[in-house]
């Protein structure tokens, strides 16, 4: 199945559920088989399968429940961290922790941040495989991705949980 572990690392993301994700990877094959003739050859196959994937969960149950926007407050750059320069059994502890915060606060970010930030960083797509993806000019895709930046930056300094109930 093409691109089967990138759709289904993506729905995890969005749905923040295991069983959801595959529910929506199984939903997204199934719509992406019936309206293949849709397709056009020669145009980007995976901003348009993960389209259809983005907006079936958008029109499910959990997709609109957490679709709402959210202020943004201003952030200082402020609380850079020194990288360690040898692994020590300290430092692998150190990167599991910074992982699992790293993961709790991608979840405070609002979804139409985060979809930009995990195809940008995690899915390694273009500017304008993302705007195909999400139907968005490019211009939108990196204001998004700037705000889903700062979003993420001000949730692991703490303060992504007020600015989520702001």
């Amino acid at each position: 199945m093409p691109l089967f572990d990138s759709l289904y690392n993506f729905a995890h993301w969005l749905t923040q559920n295991r069983e959801e994700a595959e529910d929506l990877v199984q939903e997204t094959y199934a719509k992406a088989l019936q309206g293949f003739g849709s397709f056009q050859l020669g145009t980007n196959f995976r901003a348009w399968i993960f389209r259809i994937l983005r907006n079936t969960f958008l029109t499910s149950r959990t997709g609109l429940a957490v679709t709402k926007t959210v202020p943004l407050e201003d952030e200082d750059d402020q609380g850079q961290t020194v990288p360690v320069s040898r692994e020590t059994p300290e430092s692998i502890l150190l990167a599991q922790a910074g992982q699992q915060q790293v993961q709790a606060a991608l979840e405070r970010v609002p979804v139409m941040f985060r979809e930009v930030l995990l195809l940008c960083d995690v899915e390694e797509m273009s500017y304008q495989e993302i705007a195909d993806t999400l139907g968005v000019p490019i211009g939108t895709v990196m204001s998004r991705l700037y705000r889903a930046r700062k979003a993420l930056r001000a949730a692991l300094e703490g303060k992504g949980q007020e600015a989520k109930h702001a």
